[in-house]
């Protein structure tokens, strides 16, 4: 079976951090990077982060995390040990999240609540994809994106 991490790039919410790695335990999720900004379970001091645990429910311990401050360096080191790197994000490059077949190690790239994915970062991924939306919103929360995408992906 073929490994599933996830890299979060500045996420803004520590409610966020916390309900998406609760989705990466709950759907097998193997790793999850955070970088930037992004909240961490410890913070600098060796303090945890209540908000964070809160909506974590005790992922923040079952589940392997690290940080990291360039999310770059993570992609590159990564894809020389052969992962495929699949940004998650709305772009005219991007495909349907359920067109897309993961057949090898495979990180999931999630960004910021309000901008997403950088350009630079977007194309660092090997693959786009994205979440057709319908309504009149532009958009899903992030947590709720990454439970929709991993869910699908993880566990193929």
């Amino acid at each position: 079976m073929h490994e599933r991490a996830v890299l979060l790039h500045n996420i803004r919410s520590a409610h966020n951090v916390g309900a998406i790695m609760r989705t990466c335990d709950g759907a097998g999720v193997q790793r999850i990077y955070l970088t930037g900004y992004t909240p961490r379970p410890i913070d600098r001091f060796g303090r945890a982060d209540k908000t964070l645990a809160k909506t974590a429910l005790g992922a923040e311990q079952s589940l392997a995390w690290e940080y990291r401050r360039d999310a770059a360096r993570v992609i590159a080191t990564l894809r020389s040990e052969h992962w495929h790197i699949v940004g998650v994000e709305q772009d005219a490059r991007a495909q349907d999240y359920r067109q897309f077949a993961p057949r090898a190690d495979t990180l999931f790239v999630f960004g910021n609540e309000v901008s997403g994915l950088s350009l630079q970062l977007r194309d660092a991924c090997d693959t786009l994809i994205e979440i057709p939306q319908y309504g009149t919103k532009e958009s899903l929360n992030v947590a709720v994106a990454a439970g929709i995408v991993l869910f699908r992906h993880v566990g193929q």
